[in-house]
């Protein structure tokens, strides 16, 4: 099933929905995940491996981390070669100050930002859709 290209309809359809729970991104030098982490993503970086990970697990595990984030879903199916999705919405929400963390699945892009503008951070989007109307 291929996802939708056209800017306009992925905008209004965006359908942001944030997920419960906080997520911290980690790194393992030596790419060993400990035993019990549910990776929400990963990434192979010449320093290691980064994970993304809900923050108990982190701290269960005794991963260090620095950045806690809210995980705000795009429920829209957006295709990979999709233009301009990610540059709309990073720019709404760069206008209002909130740094955003993209992951782009097969079927919808992922968003982490700071946890303290979670709510913002949604009613920029949710204003960004209803702009496109």
């Amino acid at each position: 099933m291929a996802g939708e290209t056209a800017l306009a309809t992925l905008l209004r359809s965006m359908s942001p929905h944030l997920n419960d729970g906080d997520y911290v991104f980690c790194t393992l030098p030596d790419n060993r995940i400990p035993a019990g982490c549910e990776v929400i993503g990963s990434f192979h970086e010449q320093e290691g491996l980064t994970l993304i990970v809900e923050r108990l697990q982190a701290e269960r595990a005794g991963l260090a981390f620095d950045y806690v984030a809210a995980w705000i879903t795009l429920n829209v199916h957006s295709a990979l070669e999709a233009v301009g999705l990610t540059a709309a919405f990073a720019s709404a929400l760069g206008r209002a100050g909130i740094s955003c963390n993209v992951i782009a699945g097969y079927y919808h892009d992922h968003l982490f930002v700071g946890r303290t503008d979670a709510q913002r951070a949604l009613r920029v989007l949710r204003q960004l859709a209803a702009d496109a109307e």
